[in-house]
């Protein structure tokens, strides 16, 4: 299967930095993530759930180690279940409580963060998964882009589900509430579909700029965007286009891929800044 699929890439992109089958299998998963990060950016920045999406990453790190802790569990399912649990646990307190939602947010994020770096410490451990900081996507494998399929389908689905509900809870929740929308149990709904992506994309993005591709490509998209469809389009086509190049850029000179793909994606960010007024006339 992946032997054909690697034919069919040599045939049609014949690029010289696409020779080697790691690099294919990393253009692959750029062609299934970034898609879907710019999809799930758009709510990200329209909630204002960039600090959410933020402890997310850090809270990954706890999940990593208590799967490093248990032994027997995949450090990667550890990491799913307890980012999914976090979300949801957040979104509860967050609607239950009388505290602002950014120190909620905050408390949780640090906690999180630092009960991971405590368990991972233990024993010389942290070396090991320190890789998870930074990401690295050229380590990819077939069984991991077979994952990332799963993922984009059922991302894709999630989406078509939730996506006019969450329009509505973008604009007023007050007004969702009054049309009959959950808004809890929407909101956890994109809270777990949102830790299931942030799971299985941080050990080839990387914690510390993870939150970076939940935030840039829409805000972005938002600076020239006139309506939803474009600031949709325009928020998917960032993220693909700061992840091929990014990628490109990093083969050629020897970089870490996804700190190249963040770094293009604020490049992109501050261009539509600049061209905001042409747009908006």
């Amino acid at each position: 299967m992946m032997d054909t699929i690697y034919s069919l890439m040599d045939a049609v992109l014949p690029f010289a930095w696409l020779g080697s089958n790691f690099m294919k299998n990393a253009f692959l998963a750029v062609l299934l993530v970034t898609p879907l990060f710019g999809l799930i950016s758009t709510m990200v920045v329209s909630n204002r759930m960039a600090f959410f999406s933020d402890s997310l990453g850090h809270g990954a790190f706890t999940g990593i180690a208590i799967g490093v802790l248990l032994g027997s569990v995949s450090p990667l399912l550890s990491l799913v279940v307890f980012s999914v649990v976090f979300a949801l646990f957040i979104t509860y307190i967050k609607n239950k409580s009388t505290a602002s939602t950014d120190t909620i947010i905050g408390v949780f994020s640090a906690t999180a963060i630092a009960l991971g770096l405590m368990i991972m410490s233990h024993g010389g451990g942290f070396n090991k998964f320190s890789s998870f900081l930074i990401g690295d996507i050229l380590s990819i494998t077939p069984d991991d882009l077979s994952a990332l399929a799963v993922v984009f389908v059922l991302g894709l689905i999630a989406w078509g589900l939730l996506f006019n509900q969450l329009l509505v809870l973008s604009i007023n929740s007050s007004f969702a509430r009054s049309r009959g929308i959950p808004a809890f149990w929407i909101e956890s709904a994109f809270a777990s579909l949102l830790a299931v992506v942030v799971s299985i994309s941080i050990q080839w993005v990387g914690i510390l700029i993870i939150n970076a591709m939940l935030v840039l490509p829409a805000a972005g998209a938002r600076n020239i965007a006139n309506n939803v469809k474009q600031y949709h389009l325009f928020s998917v086509l960032i993220a693909m286009f700061s992840g091929f190049l990014g990628l490109m850029l990093a083969y050629y000179f020897d970089m870490a891929a996804g700190a190249t793909i963040v770094v293009i994606s604020s490049v992109l960010f501050f261009l539509t800044l600049l061209l905001k007024p042409y747009f908006s006339c």
